[in-house]
């Protein structure tokens, strides 16, 4: 099952986790925001003492593989499918422990939605107040999810949904994180600002995920 063990190690100790992305079938870009994860992973490591491998892994929804890994981030701009089996794996791992961070890259909202309400058929999507926890680990953020990237003129929203009181999938709306984890210059209208913003949030991401 998922090892929560080793936050905080020493600079010395290998690396203990590794972060993944869910190749999921349906036709959209899973693998959108191609340098998110390994700048995110960096950035835990150095700012939070983490402990990450540099490079992502890729797991589909249906593999048992995705118990090894803590974090699983998925992201997209058109469909998603989950096969029943997948939708029932994907909700064990969950359930068990992990933690799914849904990325919007843009027009994924009715697709994403769909496909977890079959993994989750009981839950709702719910905003996430500014006082949730996720906002409030190493980093402080008192208005909740800040905005990184444009799409549409909105203002941001941060989904979740909890299951027994456990956010077990945080689904960012109208602000694009993985953008803002992305390679500086790969969005020029993303500022430096707002992308260490977006980091900041990713470090609260995963200390979340990895102490819940």
């Amino acid at each position: 099952m998922i090892m929560l063990a080793g936050i905080g190690l020493t600079s010395f100790a290998p690396p203990s986790y590794r972060m993944a992305r869910l190749k999921y079938s349906g036709g959209g870009d899973w693998y959108g925001s191609r340098t998110a994860l390994s700048n995110l992973a960096g950035y835990c490591n150095r700012q939070a003492g983490m402990n990450f491998y540099p490079d992502e892994a890729i797991v589909e929804p249906g593999s048992s593989e995705l118990f090894n890994y803590p974090f699983l981030f998925a992201t997209g701009h058109g469909n998603i499918v989950f096969s029943e089996q997948e939708a029932e794996n994907l909700r064990a791992y969950l359930i068990g422990g992990g933690f799914l961070h849904i990325c919007d890259n843009y027009g994924f909202d009715t697709y994403i939605r769909r496909e977890m309400k079959k993994v989750f058929p009981e839950l709702e999507f719910t905003e996430l107040p500014p006082s949730h926890e996720v906002f409030h680990q190493q980093y402080d953020f008192p208005n909740g999810l800040p905005k990184i990237h444009e799409h549409d003129g909105k203002r941001p929203q941060a989904f979740g949904l909890i299951y027994e009181g456990r956010l077990v999938c945080f689904y960012d709306y109208e602000t694009d994180l993985g953008n803002g984890w992305e390679d500086a210059g790969t969005y020029p209208d993303d500022s430096p600002a707002s992308r260490e913003k977006a980091l900041q949030m990713g470090v609260n991401l995963v200390r979340y995920a990895l102490m819940n």
